[in-house]
């Protein structure tokens, strides 16, 4: 565009523009004619954040700012051209829309933004149903990303998100777990709507849970997020923290709800095994180290699983590296070592604290003992 025609465009668009963003525009010009391009900059995120500027979004962009798009910051240069394409007028005009502007931004110098729109590229293929495009760019945006020392955190927030967006859509549960976690914990819980905070946190117990490879949800039992799980959805916390302990009585009461989810239905035998493996674990937590030696009678009594299921369920604690130690099938004795480590809940710290109780008197006891047959062997 001619950069003379430059003031009468934002002219028109002041004109357009509701009552109270309209002096934003005299900003626009005067940062403009005198130079001043982070203050621009600033302005034009400013006005782009206002619902009101989304109709001038398209025009703003194409018309004004792509003039003097290689003197601003390109990472800001993206997240505006973002705040544009959500005016596109579909989803195939998006991804040419965004396409154009990670070309404009590959260079050397601002990869961080070239992944920051190649990310969102992706976006918009995963909409398109376009998983094995979308996974050749997070593929690439990776790589680039793994080569830096430092980024902003939003370019990994964005990363993150879509990355956990598409392994959701390919029923991968680990690995969204892993994503979306790793996405919370870029971004300011605050920023997200609550119904964003309600829908996220669904989504991450429902993929904890029917995972078959995710036995320890410590990382997201402590999580806030959590809190967002109120009302309707408090069962899904409360199974989480049954899971966690390996209380079968309480998964037996919050079983009902199972049906409610179609992925919880479609898993419910996994999710039956899950607690039983859950309350072997916690039977082995809970007795002391020197007392680890247990019988398959002892073991069926603790987690309700039939007898002659009790070696396969072992076993499978053994090969998911939840427990360590070994198996006498002769005399049908599971000898434990060493329990996978979780996060605790009020009464297991308590049952904890009471263990530590009963070691401090052992060591007592067993002072008085030395100190009672040495005598005057001891010295004080």
């Amino acid at each position: 565009m001619n950069l003379d025609t430059i003031p009468d465009f934002l002219a028109e668009q002041r004109d357009a523009a509701p009552a109270d963003l309209q002096h934003l525009f005299i900003s626009f010009e005067d940062f403009w004619e005198r130079k001043l391009w982070h203050q621009l900059t600033e302005t034009l995120v400013e006005f782009f954040n206002h619902e009101e500027s989304a109709h001038q979004r398209l025009p703003i962009y194409k018309t004004f700012i792509l003039t003097f798009a290689d003197k601003i910051n390109q990472l800001k240069l993206v997240t505006l051209a973002r705040l544009a394409a959500s005016q596109c007028r579909d989803s195939q005009e998006c991804l040419s829309f965004l396409t154009a502007v990670a070309d404009k931004v590959n260079n050397p110098n601002s990869q961080d933004a070239y992944v920051y729109a190649t990310v969102d590229v992706a976006t918009v293929k995963l909409d398109l149903k376009d998983l094995e495009g979308a996974r050749k760019d997070l593929d690439k945006s990776e790589k680039i990303l793994d080569g830096f020392d430092s980024v902003e955190t939003i370019v990994h927030a964005s990363f993150y998100r879509v990355n956990a967006q598409y392994y959701q859509s390919k029923l991968e549960f680990a690995s969204y777990y892993r994503n979306a976690l790793l996405y919370l914990a870029c971004i300011d819980l605050s920023d997200l709507t609550p119904v964003e905070l309600r829908t996220r946190a669904y989504d991450l117990s429902i993929a904890a849970l029917v995972s078959d490879t995710i036995y320890n949800f410590g990382e997201l039992l402590l999580h806030p997020i959590l809190n967002a799980l109120v009302k309707d959805d408090a069962w899904l916390r409360e199974l989480l923290f049954a899971f966690n302990r390996g209380d079968l009585a309480a998964y037996d009461v919050l079983a009902g709800h199972i049906s409610s989810n179609p992925l919880l239905a479609e898993h419910r035998d996994g999710l039956r095994q899950k607690i039983y493996l859950a309350a072997l674990t916690e039977a082995v937590f809970r007795r002391p180290p020197h007392d680890r030696a247990m019988s398959f009678h002892t073991i069926a009594q603790e987690t309700k699983v039939r007898p002659d299921e009790i070696e396969h369920l072992i076993m499978k604690a053994l090969s998911l590296g939840l427990l360590k130690g070994s198996i006498d099938q002769v005399d049908e004795i599971a000898r434990i070592n060493w329990v996978q480590p979780k996060v605790l809940d009020m009464k297991q710290i308590d049952n904890m604290r009471l263990r530590l109780e009963d070691w401090d008197s052992s060591v007592n006891s067993l002072g008085n003992w030395i100190e009672s047959k040495g005598q005057d062997v001891w010295a004080a």
